[in-house]
């Protein structure tokens, strides 16, 4: 029996990319960072809650500069989670569903989440915390 010839979906690089799949594509790894980073600071908690040397160890590597890199990404990661999250919630109510409200919104929540995120760490690092 022959192999038909099937008609193969075209790649990913054929298609131009719009802000729609690529916010979706940054909300699902997110929730990969979010994931990890939930698992760390619970490693953060048990170690800090166990012994003054455990916690001297976590300050060396959180006060280093791969340390304070990895705090911004997960507190980037999870700010732009919640915000893209509260969007999706009214996408479930029936709000924002036209194109060039989702189109507006996506850039919203890019501009927020850079925004507070900025924030964040300028409160944090001028208060003396980082």
């Amino acid at each position: 029996m022959a192999a038909r010839q099937r008609p193969l979906s075209p790649h990913l690089q054929v298609y131009k990319p719009l802000i729609t799949t690529t916010l979706s594509i940054i909300h699902r790894a997110t929730g990969v960072v979010n994931a990890i980073g939930a698992l760390l600071v619970a490693t953060w908690l048990i170690f800090v809650a166990s012994d003054s040397g455990y916690y001297e160890w976590c300050q060396q590597i959180l006060s280093s500069w791969y340390g304070k890199l990895a705090l911004f990404a997960f507190s980037a990661s999870l700010i732009y989670h919640l915000l893209n999250g509260i969007r999706h919630l009214l996408w479930d109510i029936g709000w924002g569903m036209e194109n060039a409200t989702v189109i507006k919104t996506g850039y919203l929540v890019v501009l927020l989440a850079t925004g507070l995120t900025g924030l964040l760490w300028f409160v944090a690092l001028r208060g003396g915390a980082l």
